[in-house]
């Protein structure tokens, strides 16, 4: 009988350090998670920071990266919730706006774009920001992979005129890949729709106004 008290602290003694164990353990994992949502987030404004510098070089553009122009929900643009752009300036005027478009008819899902317009209604280029497109063939959408994401540049409604902005196979003027043509279709009218979008908003260029009289923007050095 008196092996029983040190029986029953020895079994207190196991079960509190297993419950030691298992609380440590579960922060260790919650911190872990935490800080690698972070460190995800901060390459993901990371990468999105170049590829706007990419498409408005800051020695020939000013944008305010930390207070962009915030938009109602826009569904030609693919989005459902409020829409944040950037507003790229020349000699302290709007020239351009660089917009997130989402292209949801992906062979495998949503691609999610950066598409910059200038205000007289040309492409000034268009980047992928993430996509989940078939390795080796859909991911040629991709500026690292191949060149065809340029073919965007300088186009617009008129080159070429609405027919043509679709793929070759369906009778327009941009090239599908070999074994792929749902991705680089979903991109071409991705395209095409927010320049659409461009032509019909009537208030954008009001808005694009009165945000440049709101925030003073530095023109680069020369």
């Amino acid at each position: 009988m008196s092996d029983l008290p040190s029986l029953k602290q020895s079994i207190l003694r196991s079960v509190t350090g297993l419950v030691l164990f298992a609380l440590i353990t579960a922060g260790a994992v919650s911190l872990t998670r935490l800080l690698t949502a972070e460190r995800i987030e901060e390459n993901r404004q990371l990468a999105a920071a170049r590829l706007l510098h990419e498409l408005a070089p800051p020695d020939q553009y000013r944008m305010n990266l930390q207070q962009p122009l915030l938009l109602p929900p826009v569904a030609a643009l693919g989005h459902t919730r409020p829409v944040a752009l950037q507003v790229a300036f020349q000699n302290g005027q709007p020239a351009m706006v660089l917009l997130p478009v989402v292209a949801p008819d992906g062979y495998t899902g949503r691609i999610e774009l950066l598409v910059a317009l200038r205000l007289d209604g040309q492409v000034q280029g268009v980047r992928v920001i993430e996509h989940r497109e078939t390795p080796g063939l859909g991911d040629k959408i991709e500026a690292a992979k191949s060149d065809w994401i340029f073919s965007f540049n300088g186009r617009s409604l008129n080159n070429p005129d609405i027919a043509g902005w679709t793929v070759r196979r369906d009778g327009g003027e941009f090239d599908q890949f070999t074994g792929a043509t749902i991705t680089p279709r979903a991109v071409v009218h991705a395209v095409r729709r927010s320049l659409e979008w461009l032509q019909d908003d009537t208030e954008l260029l009001a808005l694009l106004n009165e945000y440049a009289a709101a925030l003073p923007v530095e023109e680069p050095t020369p």
